[in-house]
């Protein structure tokens, strides 16, 4: 841990044990781990209250390099310098794992002194987490390789711009960080599930998110006298209701589609139809197909149903990330580890988000799989979820995490399943 973060009083108390059940980390790592829990809570505490906005993690990413670079390793900064790569070990067959480093435009709204000291940024999505979790797979893989015991490559890739679009994983693929990767695994905060438990799913996970603006143009006019112009407020509600009506009859169901408007503007006066007007929303799908498929279909939809207005249409179709696919072979090796890791009890199934994550993109080129973990305090009934100014995780979950991570890459790297 670098000199200018000291542990915070009661840090070491976050720090659990390996559950009843769960089978123990060779070289001794349990006893190694539990040592430098209040470490690794101190980092998650120093990097909530230092948050960065996507593309601009400069800070974050020099730290982290700082903490591989401590622990013996040789991490390397992506081009731009807000982000890191670092494998350990050795060997032509890599196992890789992602963890988000970016915050949120959120304020922070919680009373605790590791609150965010940045107005208006906060890490109000988890990232914090993934990132310490991330960081103790590095120091416990990097305390077995010194023993001999790492049995090949793992790579470690610390991403900026997650919650950006255009995002951050094109950007890291392209800078090489999947060469020689045979599979890919991530873990996401999931405040709907105690601490100690994780959600493993095969197959979708989470959905495609897309964008989809139509700004709408006419002459205008006088809301006595609708049949002598485009009537825009009308165009823009047979919009609204028509289309997500229309496309839920072109597309099979079972491709989890879904077309939701989050704004419309138009207009000022209630006597007057007005010259422009513009809707604004998203697209969500599960399937792969279909969302290659999704934007020339909308776009003629819409056009469809515009030309009975009058009304000119201009649209622009903004593609946000792909859906996330786990692959089976991959879900099972992570669920077995998993279970392994906290106990099979504690492994449950995890339910398909229509959320977007640009996890989605290293899946496009290699076989992996993401998991939820667990967050909240067991027992209770608050949940504080995420994407909200007052989200925060039982830190306890960073050791769970650590440790699935770990029993994980043993588990991906003796498989001959990539």
């Amino acid at each position: 841990m670098t000199a200018a973060l000291t542990a915070p009083e009661g840090a070491e108390k976050a720090w659990p044990g390996p559950p009843p059940g769960a089978d123990p980390l060779p070289g001794q790592l349990d006893r190694w781990l539990a040592a430098r829990g209040a470490e690794l809570v101190t980092i998650r505490r120093h990097i909530h209250a230092h948050p960065e906005p996507s593309h601009s993690e400069f800070e974050t990413a020099a730290l982290i390099a700082r903490e591989l670079t401590v622990a013996g390793l040789t991490p390397r900064m992506l081009p731009r310098g807000n982000g890191v790569v670092c494998d350990i070990g050795e060997g032509d067959r890599v196992i890789a794992f992602r963890a988000d480093i970016d915050a949120l435009p959120l304020q922070d709204l919680k009373d605790v002194p590791y609150r965010s000291t940045v107005d208006n940024l906060a890490h109000a999505c988890g990232h914090d987490v993934h990132t310490t979790i991330v960081l103790g797979l590095a120091l416990a893989l990097a305390q077995l390789d010194k023993q001999g015991e790492l049995p090949g490559r793992v790579r470690l890739i610390f991403q900026p711009g997650e919650e950006a679009i255009p995002s951050g994983a094109p950007e890291v693929i392209a800078a090489g960080a999947l060469k020689d990767v045979a599979a890919i695994y991530a873990l996401h905060c999931y405040p709907q599930l105690p601490a100690g438990l994780v959600g493993v799913r095969s197959g979708p996970f989470t959905a495609a998110a897309d964008t989809v603006k139509v700004a709408l143009s006419g002459p205008g006019g006088h809301t006595a006298r609708p049949h002598l112009t485009a009537d825009l407020v009308h165009a823009l509600g047979r919009i609204i209701v028509d289309v997500p009506s229309l496309l839920d009859r072109r597309v099979d169901p079972r491709a989890g589609v879904s077309l939701v408007w989050g704004a419309v503007h138009a207009g000022q006066a209630f006597n007057a139809i007005p010259g422009s007007g513009e809707v604004l929303g998203t697209v969500r799908i599960l399937n792969r197909d279909a969302w290659r498929e999704a934007p020339e279909l909308i776009t003629k939809l819409i056009r469809d149903v515009v030309a009975a207005t009058g009304a000119e249409a201009d649209i622009t179709y903004t593609r946000g990330v792909p859906p996330v696919i786990n692959d089976r072979m991959a879900s099972a090796v992570i669920a077995g580890a998993a279970g392994a890791a906290l106990g099979p009890e504690r492994v449950v199934e995890a339910e398909l988000s229509m959320g977007g994550e640009d996890f989605s993109f290293y899946l496009e080129h290699v076989p992996g799989a993401m998991i939820r973990l667990g967050t909240a305090q067991p027992g209770s009934d608050v949940r504080h979820d995420l994407h909200q100014g007052d989200f925060d995780v039982d830190e306890r979950s960073i050791g769970y995490g650590v440790r699935v991570l770990v029993h994980t890459a043993l588990a991906a790297l003796s498989t001959g399943a990539f």
